[in-house]
């Protein structure tokens, strides 16, 4: 049997990310065999996850992760226990490589996620999952998570927000596969992503709404003008007024650009499109607020 030597012990919490304590029982049940302590560390942590299932998981953070040629990203949601493991930097590492395995490996469900190939390690997501919770102690699970693929000639873009409670991805249409290495381009979609995380539109234009949406806020608006005792034709004119005005305020590109209120973000697209030479259309976005769905 090796001495389990404090150099020993290091080498192992370097490795694993494990307590002292935890490295040192680990290094003794196999006598002192490292790599054997690293799977006996994986596998307590399995174990461990499986105690902590049914424990509430009120906290998490959102990560994302987009392709080096900006045409393939996910949002992820992954939540625990307390806000201080959500803010633990080896939590929100754990995340951010989820959303990677989402991008490169298209999984299905959480199910099928946990089935995959860890980058660069010979371990699955779920023996990446004991891991996680051998280090922080906590019941982690996957909420839910988007992933999104450019088929034509376009780009996405990502912001994460409040200290990971907030993820945004957005969709872009470009005339010019190049733009999306154009360095004004990626201030402009930042900027765009921003947008979405400051101002929190329900959609990117009039037309993308829901009729029923429409229809309900008309029937809200008309009900107010009657109530004002005005001519049938002036209550028709701001119940329209009132809803251009709902436009403005939850359409993206009609929204005033929280950095330039004189603009809005349609005319913030066409002033980076002339400058660039090329045509850019804002086609989708994907908002994540941390507890706000579950999936």
């Amino acid at each position: 049997m090796a001495e389990i030597t404090a150099k020993l012990v290091k080498e192992l919490r370097e490795k694993t990310g494990a307590g002292m304590m935890e490295c040192k029982k680990a290094l003794t049940e196999v006598e002192g065999d490292i790599e054997k302590a690293i799977d006996y560390l994986r596998t307590q942590g399995l174990a461990a996850h499986a105690k902590k299932a049914g424990r509430a998981t009120n906290e998490g953070a959102i990560a994302e992760y987009i392709s080096v040629d900006d045409k393939t990203g996910a949002l992820i949601e992954v939540n625990c226990e307390t806000d201080f493991v959500a803010m633990n930097q080896n939590f929100t590492d754990f995340v951010k490589l989820l959303a990677e395995v989402v991008v490169k490996d298209n999984p299905a469900d959480v199910d099928a996620l946990k089935t995959l190939k860890v980058p660069n390690r010979d371990i699955t997501v779920e023996e990446l999952f004991g891991e996680a919770v051998g280090k922080l102690g906590e019941n982690i699970q996957v909420a839910r998570f988007t992933r999104v693929e450019i088929e034509s000639t376009g780009a996405l873009a990502a912001y994460i927000h409040g200290g990971a409670k907030i993820g945004i991805m957005v969709q872009f249409a470009l005339g010019n596969q190049a733009t999306a290495e154009n360095e004004v381009f990626k201030i402009y979609a930042r900027d765009v992503a921003m947008q979405v995380a400051a101002a929190s539109p329900m959609a990117v234009r009039r037309d993308d709404f829901d009729a029923d949406v429409i229809n309900r806020e008309k029937e809200i608006y008309k009900t107010q003008a009657a109530e004002s005792g005005k001519p049938e034709a002036i209550q028709e004119k701001m119940a329209e007024g009132r809803l251009n005005k709902f436009f403005k305020e939850q359409a993206l590109v009609e929204q005033a650009y929280v950095k330039d209120m004189d603009i809005s973000i349609e005319q913030y697209t066409a002033r980076v499109a002339k400058e660039i030479g090329d045509s850019i259309e804002i086609v989708a976005f994907t908002r994540y607020d941390l507890g706000s769905t579950a999936a």
